[in-house]
């Protein structure tokens, strides 16, 4: 349990009781508004008590998850960092990527394809022209 009154987990502690607070005190708000006519105060009336339970859940997962994990003991003082654990035959191992450069087969030549050479034309002259528009190329 003294995992749970470290200084992050009493900021998480007073987040829930100020956010649960805040939640239902906005609720009873919006019930208040509805009573005295406003209809749409009626559909915030009822989320906000769900934003609170939201919270309570997410509040309860993480400290069922802390109280769940398993300690490590620390090194003794002077001690040599340990080395990391080789995984096992079913352990997954997390490999960094590999860049592999990406050769065509055959190299293009541009010479013999026209559809290529006009579309290469177009691009030079919009390069050569910045305020022009596409449909104001003469070819």
């Amino acid at each position: 349990m003294k995992r749970l009154w470290t200084p992050a987990w009493i900021v998480r502690h007073v987040a829930l009781v100020v956010l649960v607070t805040g939640f239902l005190a906005l609720g009873w708000w919006q019930i208040s508004r509805a009573a005295s006519g406003n209809t749409l105060s009626w559909a915030y009336a009822v989320e906000w008590p769900i934003f609170a339970g939201f919270v309570v859940f997410v509040w309860w997962r993480e400290v069922r998850h802390a109280l769940r994990a398993p300690t490590a003991a620390p090194p003794p003082a002077g001690a040599a960092p340990a080395e990391p654990a080789t995984p096992g035959p079913g352990t997954p191992v997390v490999r960094r990527p590999v860049r592999v450069a990406r050769v065509p087969a055959t190299p293009v030549d541009g010479a013999d394809d026209a559809d290529l050479t006009a579309y290469n034309r177009y691009l030079t002259w919009l390069n050569d022209n910045p305020g022009a528009r596409p449909g104001d190329y003469p070819g």
